[in-house]
């Protein structure tokens, strides 16, 4: 059984970035994550999604970030156990012990809780047939927008995601981009509304208001045509290769929900005076997941609180030594052999 200083549950930027930290403090760290890569939502979600609020760099996509904090905390040795998920969790002396779903078995002496916001799933629309084709013209993230070029894409939804995917693939592909949204108005950035008229003025995107897909068919058991209906019971038939619903995730905390912890609105709720420490002594929990007054659901934010949670680690893994900040412009960066 692998036994660490820091089990920390998510593989996400905050989860990633916490490794680094610990290592800093010659703490060592596995980490398990319930999807299949390290990421978190930024690999699985929008790993081609630019972010412009990471300090030191004006713009950097999702998918490259992770590969530098990937490579920042490569020095540390983490260990990884991808596309499971803890199912329990109970304490044994001075360690707590991790269960997954496929039976692994970890020990740590502090458990770091950044899930980002849970066990995430799509927002599936109630439609007949729809499990026929997921994965077969239907997907309900891009992963890599660069593979759906020359197909025909329809959009479904009216957030941020729905339009800002939508107008990368107006610009970007020969055939005219679907948008169908259920109502007469979206909920996203002004811009990117402006935009979505702009590039249907301009003929790069069909935009179907106030209208939902009713139902859908299929070719050589992959999607073939999307049935669309407006509030008029005007309908549409669009022929599509590939089809993104995309009408958000739902967050479930899942089996860490019965672990005793305090959660407020699917959130655990944290010290933030106390290093981000939960109700149980020697749980923390750091990123989206967590709650507080004055919370920012922002991945800088989760930064900083992975480093003071660290330092509340340190104390509880090393009780009878003195902490010391260790300053990476003086000392550099040891890693461990």
């Amino acid at each position: 059984m692998n036994k660490t200083d820091i089990i920390i549950i998510g593989a996400g930027p905050v989860g990633l970035f916490a490794v680094f930290e610990a290592g800093l403090m010659k703490l060592r760290c596995y980490i398990i994550d319930i999807i299949s890569s390290p990421g978190g939502q930024l690999t699985e979600l929008y790993p081609k999604k630019p972010i412009y609020d990471i300090p030191g760099y004006p713009k950097i996509l999702a998918g490259k970030l992770i590969d530098n904090l990937l490579e920042q905390a490569k020095p540390f040795k983490p260990g990884f156990t991808l596309g499971e998920r803890v199912d329990s969790l109970k304490k044994k002396g001075e360690f707590f012990e991790i269960t997954t779903n496929m039976g692994t078995k970890l020990q740590g002496k502090v458990i770091f809780i950044a899930g980002g916001l849970g066990s995430m799933e799509p927002r599936k629309p109630k439609i007949d047939l729809i499990t026929n084709y997921e994965r077969k013209g239907i997907e309900f993230y891009v992963k890599d927008p660069k593979t759906y070029l020359d197909k025909k894409i329809s959009i479904s939804g009216g957030g941020d995601s729905a339009l800002d995917w939508a107008i990368y693939f107006s610009e970007k592909c020969k055939t005219p981009v679907n948008l169908i949204h259920r109502s007469k108005s979206f909920r996203a950035n002004n811009d990117s509304v402006d935009k979505i008229f702009e590039l249907k003025k301009a003929g790069k995107l069909n935009l179907y208001l106030d209208s939902e897909v009713v139902s859908i068919d299929g070719k050589n058991g992959c999607l073939y045509s999307l049935s669309v209906k407006d509030r008029n019971e005007t309908k549409y038939n669009l022929e599509t290769d590939c089809w993104f619903p995309l009408f958000g995730l739902v967050p479930k905390l899942g089996p860490l929900g019965n672990w005793g912890l305090d959660i407020e609105k699917n959130a655990i709720k944290v010290d933030n005076a106390n290093n981000y420490s939960t109700n149980i002594k020697g749980i923390f929990a750091i990123g989206d997941i967590n709650t507080y007054v004055g919370k920012l659901k922002l991945i800088l934010c989760g930064f900083h609180e992975a480093t003071l949670a660290v330092h509340g680690a340190y104390e509880i893994i090393h009780p009878d030594k003195k902490k010391t900040i260790k300053y990476t412009t003086i000392q550099g960066v040891t890693g461990f052999d």
